[in-house]
């Protein structure tokens, strides 16, 4: 007699498979969640843009409602009336020079104190960390005070130099701690090639503080470009205004028009907006090839 196989029934191809449902779920859950987190961090800005294309009476009557049609006269008013391209590039030169500087100045200023490990180095980089505590209020009389007296008030050149000083204990901080991570052995590579120190630094340091570099760069960009007081205390001239005091001269102090204050702070925060949507990848990019590097 031959022996009979007895073969086990295969699983049927319909039968679902309840560990992919239970994963495509979670994930579901997860980006649903995100969504949500994100759109409520856009919520105030998407009611600032649909405010700004409002007419009074539509604030009054509907104040959270769509607008019934895109009324551009605010937008005509607030142009008109801002000097808004001007003041834009005047805050792009004052924010891209600051910016120049505070990675420079800092980075070189950093090298040395993160490699030469003494009394001396340590306090130094103590008192740059307590700059980053002092309050900005306390620094604006000295400031102003030594500027008057200097011939630096109403220029361009004072106004960077103020923002300069006082970002360069945020770049100290973060360079320092930044370069003391980078294996030394990197360096002693290159001075045995006949590497000088400054040659060390600007072609094995300097390619490796990309991404610090990048997250500095977008500290330093937020605070100069949204900074009033120091641009309003120091500079006079309506031709070298920057977009923020632009949008609170436009808008005044005595009273709230939303006609107006809408639009200028739609205005007053579109060039950031635009600078992070075009460097975005840049910065990111320059992140990941840091690392690589």
């Amino acid at each position: 007699m031959s022996k009979s196989t007895i073969t086990p029934p295969k699983p049927s191809a319909t039968l679902p498979n309840w560990d992919l449902i239970r994963l495509r779920g979670k994930s579901a859950i997860a980006h649903g969640l995100v969504l949500l987190i994100v759109f409520i961090m856009l919520l105030p800005l998407i009611y600032m843009v649909m405010m700004s294309f409002k007419t009074t009476t539509e604030i009054a009557q509907n104040p959270l409602g769509l607008p019934s049609s895109l009324y551009w006269g605010n937008y005509i008013t607030a142009l008109s009336s801002m000097g808004y391209v001007r003041s834009v590039l005047n805050s792009l030169g004052i924010t891209v020079s600051v910016i120049i500087i505070v990675v420079f100045a800092g980075a070189m200023a950093a090298y040395p104190l993160a490699r030469i490990q003494n009394r001396l180095s340590r306090t130094i980089v103590m008192i740059m960390a307590l700059g980053l505590a002092t309050p900005g209020f306390v620094t604006i009389t000295p400031i102003y005070v030594i500027f008057r007296d200097i011939g630096l008030l109403d220029s361009y050149f004072g106004v960077i130099l103020a923002f300069a000083a006082l970002k360069l204990p945020l770049a100290v901080f973060f360079y320092t701690s930044f370069i003391a991570a980078i294996p030394i052995e990197l360096e002693e590579a290159a001075r045995l090639d006949g590497c000088t120190n400054w040659q060390v630094f600007w072609h094995v340091i300097r390619p490796l503080l990309a991404p610090v570099t990048a997250t500095l760069s977008l500290f330093v960009m937020i605070m100069v470009w949204n900074d009033l007081i120091y641009p309003l205390l120091l500079l006079t001239d309506k031709d070298k205004l920057t977009v923020m005091i632009a949008v609170y001269k436009f808008v005044g102090n005595t009273g709230i028009d939303p006609t107006k204050l809408f639009p200028a702070a739609v205005l007053g925060s579109l060039p950031l907006l635009l600078m992070f949507a075009v460097f975005q990848r840049k910065i990111m990019a320059g992140a990941t090839a840091g690392g690589v590097k």
